[in-house]
């Protein structure tokens, strides 16, 4: 068995994964086998190779292509954001997001079959000792063989056909495949672009009119085929990934994704219990950022919003904040529970078009600590196609440290004050309109039919305790990166839940001017707690 034992002095672990975009928000956690290899064979090149002969540094690196375990420590998640040049005075801003570690907790690698000899025991001592940092220069590292730490583990790879033990998550991590795995998949690959050289060659003889037979692999040919791969695992663990990005390559030769159970809680930090002579009041706001290489569009806000909300219910066993019900299961009486809704914000290239940039819960109650606990590992949902979505907690509060209309600077417009606000996704009546039964409208003392979409507008509005509107105009549609999009191009119904059904499931659009300012956020209507009848300010 062989144990290395690592600590991260400044409490920060930086590293992107492979298939991930570094603003995507992403932290490979683990650190895959393949980085660990790569940083060792790095700090041989760097510090060792007068000390290290070539053998004795294969040998390592081939032996630690077994599938490691690992011990994960306690981390959270955390990240800043900064703005990096471009060209001609541009910039743009960049998302770095890392694991944060406790100084002094270890991260503990272990490969239960590994045994080395004396010489390659010293050697490892050396490089580990000289390792300075783990993916990037300012993840710092500490590093040293560790004791058996076998009963440690709590990450090891998923077996397949194996059922996901309770508590536990998936994760791809890029594991090297074993020397002699490498030359098989080697010698199939290049096979295969003979093949695909002779098939060109047979294509381009015929088009010249020639015969089959004059198409034949030259030398040159042959050569520079196998050339393409690297001749064996320890070279194709030299290969610069901005290369291979650059030629085409979905992963590194040499490499393969495995599975990992990873403890669901690997992100859940407790907070600090800390001395208080007198508690601020509850925050009522989480906002998280958006990543993803395929974002969910505002006009699927409320699909995005109900897998938000399944995590989050799961995420705090069913806190009553999220589920919007009490322990026996019916409705809370109000809207004291958490709304959650998309924004999509134009500016530094973002919602280009028309994909949600940013997620705002509001729980007009506030947040207890389960609450807090789930949001704080509220990490991703699923996305469509495959391409998960990444959420990066920006931070907890009240509406008014996140307010305003600069969303060029990171401002949410949702939460500021205004005196007019217009629809930003539809609004969606659970009333019918009112008629006699020879088909007369029914009116009020406004000359307003009740049940109308208007009238039920202004009827939850002053439920919600918001002011009486001084007018209310139709809108027929909202401006999507500069598209017109109207209310029929939302999708206007939950796929899941059992809130008030939807009277006619048209959506409809409202200009509302107020007697005098109002804050966000306001939603009305069906589905508000899921991001329909979202409105903005009108100057945004």
């Amino acid at each position: 068995m062989l144990a290395i034992e690592m600590r991260f002095p400044a409490g920060k672990y930086h590293a992107t994964p492979w298939n991930r975009q570094v603003n995507e928000g992403a932290v490979e956690w683990p650190p895959s086998p393949w980085r660990i290899q790569r940083a060792l064979i790095s700090t041989w090149y760097h510090k060792l190779v007068a000390e290290i002969d070539e053998n004795t540094i294969r040998r390592i690196i081939e032996k630690l292509s077994a599938t490691p375990q690992f011990s994960l420590p306690q981390a959270s998640l955390g990240h800043t954001r900064h703005y990096m040049p471009l060209y001609r005075e541009a910039t743009t801003m960049v998302i770095d997001t890392f694991a944060a570690i406790d100084s002094e907790s270890r991260l503990i690698i272990v490969w239960p079959q590994v045994d080395l000899s004396s010489e390659e025991n010293s050697a490892l001592l050396m490089l580990i000792d000289r390792m300075g940092y783990l993916g990037r220069a300012e993840s710092w590292v500490e590093a040293r063989l560790a004791e058996d730490s076998s009963d440690q583990v709590n990450c090891i790879p998923l077996q397949e056909g194996a059922v996901l033990p309770e508590g536990f998550e998936s994760v791809q991590t890029l594991v090297a495949m074993t020397p002699q795995e490498y030359l098989r998949w080697r010698e199939t690959k290049l096979e295969a672009r003979k093949s695909r050289k002779l098939a060109e060659l047979h294509d381009t003889a015929k088009t010249n009119g020639k015969s089959d037979d004059t198409a034949k692999l030259k030398k040159k040919d042959l050569e520079k085929i196998e050339q393409s791969l690297p001749i064996d695992l320890f070279s194709a663990l030299h290969a610069d990934t901005g290369d291979l990005k650059k030629a085409g390559w979905s992963q590194p030769p040499g490499s393969v994704w495995v599975l990992y159970n990873r403890p669901r809680s690997s992100f859940e930090v407790a907070p600090r219990a800390g001395k208080r002579a007198y508690s601020r009041k509850k925050p009522t706001v989480a906002r998280f950022a958006v990543a993803s290489q395929v974002l969910p569009r505002l006009t699927d806000a409320i699909s995005f919003a109900e897998r938000i909300h399944m995590a989050l219910v799961s995420r705090s066993n069913g806190s009553s904040l999220f589920t919007g019900c009490d322990e026996s299961g019916n409705p809370l009486e109000g809207h004291g529970h958490a709304f959650i809704l998309c924004e999509s914000s134009l500016g530094l290239g973002k919602g280009m078009r028309g994909e949600i940039t940013h997620v705002v819960i509001h729980a007009p109650r506030g947040f207890q600590l389960q609450d807090r606990q789930a949001l704080d590992s509220l990490t991703r949902v699923w996305g469509h196609g495959g391409h998960d979505v990444q959420l990066i907690l920006l931070g907890v509060g009240q509406p008014e440290d996140f307010a305003g209309l600069d969303t060029a600077k990171g401002a949410c417009p949702i939460l500021a004050k205004s005196q007019s606000w217009v629809s930003r996704t539809p609004f969606v009546s659970t009333r019918h309109p009112k008629a006699t039964k020879t088909g007369v409208p029914k009116v009020d003392g406004n000359g307003l039919q009740i049940g109308s979409p208007e009238h039920e507008l202004r009827r939850l509005l002053m439920l919600a305790g918001f002011l009486s509107p001084s007018s209310v105009e139709a809108v027929p549609s909202t401006d999507l990166a500069g598209h017109e999009t109207r209310w029929l191009s939302f999708r206007r119904q939950r796929n899941q839940g059992n809130g008030r059904k939807v009277a006619s499931g048209l959506g409809y659009g409202f200009r509302i001017k107020f007697p005098d300012v109002v804050s966000g956020p306001i939603a009305i209507g069906y589905g508000a707690h899921f991001g329909l009848g979202l409105f903005v300010p009108e100057s945004t």
